[in-house]
């Protein structure tokens, strides 16, 4: 890709200002060709682009209710199939409920190829609060609840959001065993797990992902990270830019702020650009409710580092 095409298929509608110049030029003077698949088959017969989007932040302050913003939620959701997203993760806790319904608001009838990924077992008794829930017959509910919300006959992937200590976690994907073979899910995947865990569930019915919290900085899910490549999994990475600290990309003063700099892009699309070369299988959802930050997310995918600027990264990032 030339730099010329990048402008012109990167960022179609506006260029976002940084530093006083024009973000798409900063981006572009750092791009090279890359050499990374763009896709990945999730679960061998849903070909998605890697870089998706998560639609949690599109709910209300805390994850709670609706947003201030209504349409502009449903603004940055078509942008974001504007841009090429074809895997939009979501979950029945966010909102709760809010986050499938603008979805369903934004973008039903849904254009050919989009992948929506959402997920049950965890419940909301109030803002900040996450409780799980994984009984096998409110699973049940949760993906006819879900479908209903989302307006799909099926659920090309559905998430255990988490494992509930107090149900063997044989007993939860049962459940989705039970959807799956109903024809209301297509794929099953599972989040916030451990190797053993996933191994366990494997014994009920195939696992296509796993979504961990993963980031430059955190990098506790390694051995996940390592177990999806091997059996070909795909691996979402939540909080994919850390945190709502100082560690994380958002905030001034981050680990890669003068990385970033120096490579005339921003922290975040740093970071983004590094797990999208750590591995094959990583599968980035980062997630926004404002449309000039999806679009310098989605611009990230067109940035190649070199091994000894991905090391300088992963330095920095230690330092910080």
């Amino acid at each position: 890709m030339t730099r010329r095409e990048f402008l012109g298929t990167t960022i179609v509608g506006g260029a976002s200002v940084v530093a006083g110049t024009t973000f798409i030029q900063n981006l572009a003077s750092a791009v090279t060709t890359s050499t990374m698949k763009s896709t990945f088959p999730l679960g061998g017969d849903l070909s998605v682009n890697r870089l998706g989007f998560g639609a949690m932040r599109i709910t209300g302050e805390r994850i709670w209710g609706w947003p201030p913003d209504r349409e502009n939620a449903k603004k940055v959701l078509r942008r974001a199939v504007d841009l090429g997203v074809n895997l939009i993760d979501t979950a029945d806790a966010y909102g709760p409920e809010t986050s499938e319904l603008l979805i369903a608001e934004a973008l039903h009838p849904y254009p050919k190829g989009l992948v929506i990924a959402t997920k049950g077992g965890l419940t909301r008794p109030g803002p900040g609060e996450w409780v799980p829930n994984c009984r096998p017959e409110y699973l049940s509910q949760c993906v006819d609840k879900s479908l209903k919300r989302l307006k799909l006959e099926r659920i090309d992937v559905y998430q255990l959001h988490t494992v509930d200590r107090k149900v063997p976690i044989e007993e939860s994907l049962g459940a989705l065993k039970a959807a799956q073979d109903a024809g209301k899910i297509r794929h099953v995947g599972l989040s916030n797990v451990t190797v053993q865990e996933i191994e366990q569930a494997k014994k009920v019915l195939p696992i296509v992902s796993i979504q961990n919290r993963y980031n430059i900085e955190d990098r506790e899910s390694e051995e996940v990270l390592s177990y999806c490549e091997k059996e070909k999994m795909g691996f979402l990475p939540w909080a994919p830019v850390g945190g709502s600290g100082r560690g994380s990309m958002t905030k001034s003063g981050n680990p890669l702020e003068s990385e970033g700099k120096r490579h005339n892009v921003t922290a975040v699309q740093l970071a983004l650009a590094w797990l999208l070369q750590k591995s094959p299988v990583m599968l980035p959802i980062p997630g926004t409710a404002n449309i000039t930050h999806l679009e310098q997310n989605m611009a990230a995918a067109k940035l190649q580092l070199s091994p000894e600027e991905m090391r300088a990264i992963e330095a920095a990032a230690a330092r910080g």
